[in-house]
């Protein structure tokens, strides 16, 4: 089969013919139909993720097709279309596990990042961490759910209920899948993007923020909660100026840049800090649930597989508008 094959950091990827994986008792075997390219792709490709397996095939936001099943699976069949999302194993045993907290497990599996991912025709995954797809959702559309849907909606759950008023930093990917939830749900969402980015503002109201401007600007309104989606750590500095009294403040990336100093007075009367570490599967079930009864439309930029350099360097430079989706021949 042919993938796009990371050897080192900081290195494009290969297309390299390798050999179709066998799925073990517990996996399923998927012929890929697509896969998102995500922000931690390039935080994985540019070194600033440590301890890469490589070679890796990278790619977490893999829709496609059951083509073998393992003697233990339980859920999936042959045909069945599924979609594999970025947390891969967890052991079951560790204290997180045990807690019911698999997000932080100790010796998990990520995919496309300690196992082999979905920049590919063919990759296995678990059968506790694939899930069905809605029908509703194509292929090409579906891609972006797995990983911009699933870490935003856990970052937004962390907010939910307790805010009206939702800043969101950083419009790619999983802010332009949560503004129309959030939106749907009464929510008022208001945008920042890279100051000067009138184009992404445009697409933010088009969404239904209610505001939408630079990271340098002030909201018109206190905001109840933040989340921070790009990988700026000003932004979380820039976010608590922005929150109203007992306000939150959410790091949904799992790679940014340092947090400057600041001064406590930010912090104080009850606002805080938070970060969003993978997923666990009652995420997806939820997520999965609410995009069944909200439709999302999802803003995808289509590349053939053997382009995936070009998408890393595309979402780099910020040139699209939603997401990038390689997207396999068949």
């Amino acid at each position: 089969m042919k993938a796009m094959v990371l050897y080192r950091v900081r290195e494009p990827l290969r297309l390299q013919e390798v050999p179709v994986p066998e799925p073990s008792d517990e996996e399923v075997l998927v012929r890929i139909k697509t896969c998102g390219v995500c922000r931690t792709d390039l935080h994985i490709v540019d070194g600033d993720l440590p301890a890469p397996k490589l070679p890796l095939i990278p790619g977490h936001e893999i829709i496609g097709i059951v083509e073998k099943v393992g003697s233990r699976v339980e859920g999936f069949k042959v045909g069945d279309r599924v979609g594999v999302p970025w947390l891969a194993y967890t052991c079951g045993q560790c204290r997180y596990c045990r807690r019911g907290k698999e997000n932080l497990c100790e010796n998990a599996l990520f995919t496309g990042y300690t196992k082999d991912g979905g920049y590919a025709h063919y990759t296995v995954a678990h059968h506790r961490y694939a899930f069905h797809i809605p029908d509703d959702y194509d292929d090409l559309h579906a891609a972006p759910l797995m990983c911009a849907g699933l870490i935003g909606f856990r970052s937004y759950r962390l907010v939910r209920d307790e805010a009206e008023t939702i800043g969101i930093y950083g419009f790619g990917a999983a802010a332009h899948i949560i503004t129309q939830i959030a939106v749907a749900q009464g929510k008022r969402v208001f945008a920042f993007t890279r100051p000067g980015d009138t184009r992404k503002q445009k697409f933010a109201l088009s969404l239904g923020a209610e505001w939408a401007g630079g990271s340098d600007e002030r909201p018109p309104v206190r905001l109840d909660a933040a989340i921070i989606y790009a990988p700026a750590g000003p932004l979380m500095v820039k976010a608590l100026q922005d929150v109203d009294r007992g306000g939150k403040v959410v790091s949904a990336g799992i790679h940014m840049s340092d947090i400057p100093s600041f001064p406590y007075r930010l912090l104080w009367e009850e606002r805080s800090m938070h970060s969003v570490a993978n997923l666990t599967r009652q995420d997806g079930e939820e997520f999965f649930d609410t995009i069944r009864n909200i439709r999302v439309q999802t803003k995808v930029n289509p590349y053939p597989l053997e382009e995936a350099n070009r998408a890393l360097e595309d979402l780099r430079r910020g040139r699209f508008e939603g997401a990038a989706v390689l997207v396999m021949e068949d």
